[in-house]
């Protein structure tokens, strides 16, 4: 089972790689962070706008977030501004990190029950799984739009979480 302090460690690598993907996108023109690039979501705006929806999408089951007006075959043309789209994901990075600083282990081994769109049925499962998927979601879309900027020319700099935290702030090294 994973831990408060992975959940927190997740969290913070999230915060950082989505600062570093975002602006190395910025580098990039609209034209660029729209192409489609092949990848699952299309473009790079569309990469970073369904990872966004799915943050948002899961946020909701886990506390209380509004859920997204779209639903996911519409993700990546969920919000079309990208600067609209560049706030709205430092404000979800913020308290999405809020939220694991609030995180029990308690919390953890017991159960999420929610309504699944995809499979069309209620769903339960231990919430540590849950929680687990939300971050790998996030570093496998991560990965694809990180592919798609290397393509385009832009960089990222360092992705490795043992490099790119500084594990000692967060009290776990």
């Amino acid at each position: 089972m994973i831990s408060p302090d992975w959940c927190r460690m997740m969290a913070a690598y999230n915060t950082e790689m989505n600062r570093r993907l975002y602006a190395a996108a910025d580098g990039l023109d609209a034209s660029a962070r729209q192409a489609d690039g092949g990848a699952f979501w299309g473009s790079i705006q569309g990469t970073l706008c369904h990872l966004l929806w799915g943050d948002t999408t899961w946020m909701s089951r886990f506390d209380g977030w509004e859920k997204p007006a779209a639903g996911m075959k519409q993700s990546p043309v969920m919000i079309t501004d990208w600067a609209e789209m560049k706030s709205r994901r430092v404000a979800a990075d913020a308290k999405i990190e809020a939220w694991a600083a609030r995180l029990s282990p308690e919390r953890l081994a017991g159960p999420l029950t929610w309504y699944s769109g995809i499979v069309a049925r209620e769903v339960s499962m231990p919430f540590w799984i849950t929680v687990g998927h939300f971050f790998n979601h996030q570093t496998h879309h991560r990965g694809q739009a990180h592919a798609l900027m290397t393509r385009a020319g832009a960089a990222t700099g360092d992705t490795d979480l043992p490099w790119v935290l500084d594990l000692a702030a967060l009290g776990l090294n």
